[in-house]
């Protein structure tokens, strides 16, 4: 007698670029893969939507998916995103299925609790400090000391993060910071801005697996392109990384430092960090997988995409050994140069034919509006490479991208005064 497939809730948003990947590993995998999906619940039944919860509320939400899994059970419960990992969190515990704390869950997602527990558990972390967003930065200027980096506590994918070299700079940053908060839909009343020092060095980032607290390590990318502000746009990330094993070793521990000081002890973690002469430095810890379509050019084992190994360890198969297969393999979001509407996309075919290219996917959408850091939250689309060497795969992608050409013009707004609306018939 077959056993039933197992069935794994996937909380997704609308917009999520994810949601395909993790269907699509589910398929592979023969997991039953349903989506709760953020949109009101009375939108749920008119798009098709199996299950629709309200996001921004995590308690409510999670009872909702108790009342949908007493009908249909679930073996996890999995976000594939910042957006819902708490959510997630609180809706694993009411089932009984494995999950981080939500208290874990919330702090992998709130930089300022972060900084404290990571600061209190002995993880090296900048100095810091946290202002109201509605505070004076000029009353806050002269007693810092710079170079400083200012952010939003609540926001991801480096919007609002600014560096601030002078008291003067500091005023403008700490403003547009704010002004970021309120963009993304939040109020600057009762939010927080944090504001640390500037760590010199480079970037890496650590993709790993946690489980009962042990981390396994699946990828470490370099950066290759300097991350020293005043802006902090991701652009390049390669794989295997060239430090030596010595230094790998160190982000390994510093990472699995970070899960244990935060109360992460399963599924995916997510890890930022910067190294110096003084070692490695956490800068963020996410309880979720990369974000983007970054995963694309990861595999394991035997032909193992990331999401596989995230949905067999999340319904309880082993993964046994994992290893990454392939030489060289490395990634690049597009920047928006600035603001507007993307009209078209010029030098495609040329750009896909740099050898080492292996594929290109424009994802921001044509005729429609398009917004850079520090306010977007999104990029062009992604350039994807593969070569004998670390090298030659940065080469290929800066080459494919210098090919490439963004058609972006201004978006005009109407604006209509009151006078001129009450006059229309």
């Amino acid at each position: 007698m077959s056993q039933p497939r197992k069935r794994v809730l996937l909380l997704v948003t609308p917009s999520s670029y994810r949601s395909g990947a993790f269907a699509a590993a589910a398929e592979r995998l023969g997991i039953e893969a349903v989506q709760g999906v953020d949109v009101p619940p009375t939108l749920a039944a008119e798009w098709n939507v199996p299950l629709g919860l309200d996001f921004a509320d995590p308690e409510g939400a999670a009872r909702a998916i108790e009342r949908y899994a007493g009908a249909q059970p679930v073996d996890a419960i999995i976000s594939v995103d910042d957006s819902a990992t708490v959510l997630a969190s609180l809706a694993s515990r009411r089932l009984g299925l494995p999950h981080n704390d939500p208290e874990a869950a919330l702090a992998a997602r709130d930089k300022l609790p972060m900084r404290r527990l990571l600061a209190a558990g002995g993880v090296p972390v900048p100095e810091f400090a946290a202002y109201p967003a509605t505070s004076d930065p000029q009353a806050l200027a002269a007693d810092l000391s710079y170079p400083v980096v200012v952010k939003p506590t609540q926001l991801s994918g480096s919007r609002g993060v600014i560096r601030a070299d002078t008291a003067e700079e500091f005023v403008r940053a700490f403003a547009r910071t704010r002004q970021v908060i309120e963009y993304a839909g939040q109020p600057a009343e009762g939010a927080e801005i944090l504001v640390e020092e500037f760590l010199p060095g480079f970037e890496v980032a650590l993709e790993g697996l946690l489980d009962a607290g042990q981390l396994r390590v699946l990828a470490l990318f370099d950066k290759p392109d300097p991350l020293d502000g005043p802006l902090f746009e991701e652009t390049i990330y390669v794989t295997p990384s060239r430090l030596s094993e010595t230094t790998q070793r160190a982000i390994a521990d510093c990472t699995a430092a970070a899960a244990t000081a935060l109360g992460l002890r399963t599924g995916p973690v997510h890890a930022e960090l910067r190294v110096n002469e003084r070692g490695p430095w956490l800068i963020e810890i996410a309880g979720r997988s990369i974000g983007g379509l970054c995963s694309t050019i990861l595999e394991f084992g035997t032909g193992f995409k990331l999401e596989d190994l995230i949905l067999k360890q999340a319904v309880g198969e082993s993964l046994g050994e994992v290893s990454r297969e392939g030489g060289a393999v490395g990634v690049m979001m597009i920047p928006i140069p600035r603001g507007g509407l993307l009209k078209r996309v010029e030098g495609l075919e040329e750009a896909e034919a740099v050898p080492g290219v292996t594929g290109i996917e424009i994802t921001a959408r044509l005729n429609h509006p398009i917004v850079p850091l520090p306010e977007g939250a999104s990029y062009l689309g992604f350039i994807f490479a593969q070569g004998d060497s670390i090298d030659a795969v940065e080469d290929a992608l800066r080459q494919s991208h210098e090919r490439l050409s963004f058609v972006i013009v201004p978006e005009i707004r109407l604006a209509v005064t009151r006078e001129a609306a009450r006059a229309r018939p």
